[in-house]
């Protein structure tokens, strides 16, 4: 099955042939069947100057839409399924060379390996990072902000946190497609007049929501207004300054605290990483009563289960004794537990939730990324954000221990 397609480089006479001076186009598998009663399973955005357009596909569509126009219309194409990776490339002559990459089983891995058939390529174990934000390309926030010099130059000190950026970007790009969608078919599109909303609570210094608006505004071409909340108000003036400074009308801040913010924004997708302990819950639940499209949470500091165990807490028969018993084991096991029952509440309104990993473990323990994309269906299902019904986890009963997320909803 193809999971996506991405084409660039287009021939000169593109306009003639599709009916727009596209400069390239992007098409993704959706990550939930939204779209299953039409079969329309692919999302594809296509990408002129200064506008994107958004369409959507049946598999027997872009199968004819490859074939079609792949080293032709655009003279590179990169097609990725769940076995290989396909490049397809044109030279000035119009000599069309096709490159293979498989999936291979390493150590239990699914890793890339790459062959050529029989024609000019990539030489087996080449590495080519491809960033979202391209190393070599000056981004005016990084910049500033000395993650990159002036000519796009990667400082190497900062170079864990150019990584990070990008791999948050890679998360948001994943779910962008469901978002959309989600607003079409609440019949509210987004457009110049209704751009898509982003709220992050807990921005800190803002690296990851100024990267979010210069990905949407400048590579992906969506109108968006994006919000940053946090405690600090030094921290949020010196971003509004830098906002102002570089020429950014569509990113504002301000200083709050997520559990009392209650300003009727109804945002499309919520960010809040690294929000300490139950800070984390009230943004979740936030998302849900607000019925967020998108949700991506990295949670902090895990202390509310944590300080109301104890060894006391169940029988020395049980098999959690031994979590309880030591002070390492018992805060990794209630951190944990209180990541698992947040997802599991998300699911129960209407989610579809995963949890991944958002940087190396080496880098921090704070390395779980809670994200969440609202099910089409919810509101069919009767799980919209001002559903009262409370999750029931009964082992938090026999623990004798609550969890914010679950008493706030």
């Amino acid at each position: 099955m193809i999971l996506s397609v991405t084409f660039s480089k287009p021939s000169k006479n593109i306009s003639e042939i599709l009916g727009d001076e596209y400069t390239r186009i992007k098409i993704k598998l959706l990550t939930s069947s939204l779209s299953a009663a039409k079969n329309e399973n692919y999302f594809a955005e296509f990408y002129t100057q200064k506008q994107v357009f958004h369409k959507k596909m049946t598999e027997a569509e872009l199968e004819e839409f490859v074939s079609k126009h792949a080293g032709t219309t655009f003279k590179n194409c990169v097609e990725r399924t769940d076995s290989e990776e396909i490049t397809i490339l044109s030279n000035k002559k119009g000599k069309i060379t096709e490159l293979r990459k498989y999936l291979k089983e390493n150590n239990g891995e699914r890793t890339l390996a790459q062959f050529s058939l029989g024609r000019e390529g990539v030489s087996p174990g080449q590495k080519n990072k491809n960033y979202l934000l391209a190393e070599g390309v000056p981004v005016p926030f990084l910049v500033h902000l000395g993650v990159m010099t002036a000519e796009g130059k990667v400082v190497k000190s900062k170079y864990d946190k150019f990584r990070q950026i990008n791999r948050f970007l890679e998360m948001i790009d994943d779910v962008l497609p469901d978002v959309v969608h989600l607003r079409e078919c609440r019949k509210n599109p987004v457009s110049e007049a209704t751009p898509l909303s982003v709220v992050d609570f807990g921005s800190g210094k803002s690296y990851l929501t100024f990267a979010l608006q210069y990905y949407l505004s400048e590579i992906k071409k969506i109108p968006a207004e994006i919000f940053g909340l946090d405690l600090k108000k030094d921290v949020i003036s010196y971003c509004n300054s830098l906002a102002e400074n570089l020429g950014l009308k569509n990113l504002s801040f301000a200083v709050g605290d997520i559990a009392s913010f209650g300003e009727n924004r109804h945002p499309d997708i919520i960010v809040t990483l690294h929000a300490c302990d139950t800070a984390t819950d009230f943004a979740l639940d936030y998302a849900v009563r607000q019925k967020a499209n998108a949700v991506l949470s990295v949670p902090c500091c895990q202390h509310e289960i944590n300080s109301q165990l104890s060894a006391k807490s169940v029988p020395e028969e049980s098999a959690l004794a031994p979590l309880l018993k030591y002070g390492l084991l018992k805060e990794r096991f209630s951190a944990l537990m209180t990541d698992a029952i947040r997802a599991e509440v998300l699911e129960k309104k209407g989610y579809k939730v995963q949890i991944l990993e958002f940087i190396e473990e080496s880098a921090t323990p704070k390395n779980l990324l809670i994200r969440a994309v609202r099910k089409e269906n919810a509101e069919k299902n009767g799980n919209s954000g001002k559903n009262k019904e409370s999750p029931e986890f009964p082992f938090l009963s026999e623990l004798g221990v609550h969890q914010k997320l679950c008493e706030l909803l």
